[in-house]
């Protein structure tokens, strides 16, 4: 029996096929619980209404991106709730988070001013500031960052 000269090559490529792709993986970041706001509505961005979801609410800007990107206001991370919404925050603008909704693909974790952090059809941002209480409450987004978080650096 003759064997084929190719047969390594074969061998070579389903290895590659098979174990390759398998070891590449990234293990899916830990979702966080969003953090409780001061200020409590009945419906929220995230709940269902007669089958239909609420994508935005009080305190919410909605900006259309078309696709286009967001960036990183400053240097910081991002972290991502159970709801797919991630979260920005800084040392350079402490006890403030800035929410960010509808993102695709997120950059998860350390981010340099400038990085882009993921695009989005329709941004949903939110300016969080914390109370000494701990609570979180919605306050009035600055134009100023949310220009940075619009255009690269």
């Amino acid at each position: 029996m003759k064997l084929s000269p190719y047969l390594p090559i074969k061998l070579l490529s389903l290895f590659l096929l098979i174990v390759i792709p398998s070891g590449c993986q990234q293990s899916a970041p830990t979702a966080i619980t969003p953090p409780p706001l001061h200020q409590q509505w009945e419906l929220q961005a995230g709940d269902r209404i007669s089958g239909h979801e609420i994508v935005s609410g009080l305190g919410d800007l909605s900006i259309e991106l078309e696709g286009k990107a967001v960036y990183a206001p400053f240097k910081g991370k991002t972290v991502i709730d159970t709801r797919g919404c991630v979260y920005f925050e800084t040392p350079e603008v402490p006890n403030y988070q800035f929410r960010l909704c509808g993102l695709k693909q997120p950059r998860l974790g350390k981010v340099d001013r400038g990085d882009r952090i993921a695009t989005a059809d329709t941004l949903r941002f939110a300016t969080l500031r914390k109370h000494p209480s701990g609570k979180w409450a919605i306050v009035e987004p600055s134009k100023q960052i949310l220009e940075t978080l619009l255009k690269p650096s």
